[in-house]
């Protein structure tokens, strides 16, 4: 049958979600077909031809960005079963519901694919009964995850609706038909010069349980590998195809750390001039800092690292697992080995004041850490999506409003509105920039107008290490946020 997997916004890169499934639905006969939206248009021939539409949905911007796609498809192909799978799929499950999405798949989301490939084909591509077709993935033993369709892949009792955690055999990701590396975010080296960017997964899901993490929702404290195997076949065709660099996505580099260690080391004795980059939780640098020179050797150009603060009451609230003192410790842990890190915050949430604000920039300036920050790092504003586990807490189910659909979660105002204002103020500022703006200048653009937001005696940016060209830290021309 015709499939069609579409991707709307994956941060700047070239989607492991569309590649994955598509080779597994590839070995199966189907004939299958990428579009990438973000670097291409609609193509409403491919829409039209096929009888499985499927949207790939891996964060909360992607997801806003494919519901008036979805209402598009729907309209230009009526016969089509319409899916969504990815982290947000599940959370977003109602929204899409609504919107007329069929089936939905979170968590290990490809033998659910491949079981409703099969279903549907086997009804004759999605042209029978679009009653029976649309309580697959809704209701009943079939909601769930690939529960139940064609009689394969039990989903465990305990797992969410529409969630699968099953144990799989991942197939080498099928990147034929996806636009080419160069379309996507670039890394910009030491050396000033871009690089190529490809990209990889090595496992999903996550070990921990932090409140404001979308991944809980789904995980609930699990993870899953992508076999080492399949890792190496993945990037030796991306470095085939022209990649420099490699992102590893997973959630948490160090979940499995023998694992992930194992998997770059022999990145390195194959492609010894390829560079890479991680996300690991402050807890997992702190716990194997023996590992840190390792993954300097073996070509890591910097980690990204989730602090989102530096008051330990809010770093409570969100069960993040570090303190304060553990991110100074690790800023010089990653120093002592060579590696750049990269913080990344929820810089506005509702515990914080003008003043926590102010110490936020003010700890960076004199951790000197200005350079390794993404400047939209400090107006990034907490977001409440649908099965937080944020909710659990008191004061923030007496802050939010009812979920709203437009914005896929909870809205909430700051108890004090100069907060929000400020917030406002700084997300404006970067917007305008752009990310390959001066860090350093949008950095002390911020301090002014943090300091501006509130009476009272002016505090003078902290002194930092003498001004380095832009590029001495190695950045992707397109940052991380959700």
């Amino acid at each position: 049958m015709n499939i069609l997997l579409i991707s709307t916004y994956e941060l700047g890169r070239q989607p492991f979600g569309l590649a994955s499934p598509a080779a597994q639905l590839h070995a199966e006969g189907h004939k299958v077909r990428c579009l990438d939206l973000s670097v291409e248009r609609l193509d409403d021939d491919a829409v039209g031809e096929a009888g499985l539409i499927a949207f790939y949905l891996p964060m909360h911007t992607a997801t806003r960005i494919a519901l008036p796609v979805i209402d598009r498809v729907r309209a230009r192909n009526t016969r089509a079963h319409v899916c969504g799978y990815g982290l947000y799929a599940p959370i977003s499950a109602e929204v899409l519901q609504e919107r007329g999405v069929a089936s939905i798949f979170g968590g290990e989301f490809e033998p659910g694919l491949r079981a409703l490939a099969r279903h549907l084909d086997a009804a004759g591509h999605g042209r029978t009964n679009d009653a029976e077709l649309g309580r697959v993935g809704q209701s009943g033993a079939r909601s769930r995850g690939d529960a139940g369709i064609g009689g394969t892949a039990p989903r465990p009792e305990n797992a969410p609706p529409h969630v699968s955690w099953q144990r799989q055999q991942f197939a080498v990701p099928r990147r034929t038909g996806l636009p080419p590396l160069t379309a996507y975010a670039r890394l910009v080296g030491t050396d000033g010069a871009r690089r190529t960017v490809g990209y990889t997964e090595t496992s999903r899901g996550c070990k921990h349980l932090c409140r404001h993490c979308p991944v809980v929702p789904v995980y609930q404290g699990r993870f899953r590998v992508v076999q080492s195997e399949v890792v190496a076949a993945d990037v030796d065709q991306q470095v085939a195809a022209g990649a420099q660099h490699i992102t590893f996505g997973d959630p948490d580099f160090f979940n499995g750390p023998r694992h992930a260690i194992e998997v770059v080391r022999a990145l390195h004795a194959r492609h010894p001039h390829l560079s890479y980059d991680v996300t690991i939780k402050v807890e997992h640098l702190l716990r194997h800092a023996e590992l840190l020179p390792v993954l300097r050797h073996t070509g890591c150009a910097f980690v990204t690292s989730a602090i989102e603060a530096v008051d330990d009451a809010i770093l409570a609230k969100l069960a993040k697992g570090h303190t304060r003192a553990n991110f100074e410790r690790v800023v010089t842990l990653c120093a002592d080995a060579g590696l750049a890190l990269q913080p990344t915050f929820v810089a506005f949430n509702p515990w914080i004041s003008l003043a926590g604000y102010r110490e936020l920039l003010a700890t960076l300036a004199r951790l000197d850490l200005i350079d390794n920050v993404p400047s939209i790092q400090l107006a990034i504003r907490l977001l409440i999506p649908g099965g937080s586990r944020l909710l659990e807490l008191a004061d923030v189910r007496e802050l939010v409003g009812p979920f709203d659909p437009a914005v896929l979660g909870y809205r909430w105002r700051h108890p004090d509105a100069r907060v929000d204002a400020l917030q406002r103020d700084i997300e404006a500022l970067v917007s305008r920039a752009g990310e390959d703006a001066d860090r350093r200048a949008l950095f002390e653009r911020a301090w002014e107008r943090a300091h501006a937001a509130e009476d009272g005696p002016r505090l003078e940016l902290p002194d930092v290490a003498p001004g380095r060209a832009r590029a001495t830290v190695p950045y992707l021309t397109e940052p991380w946020y959700c």
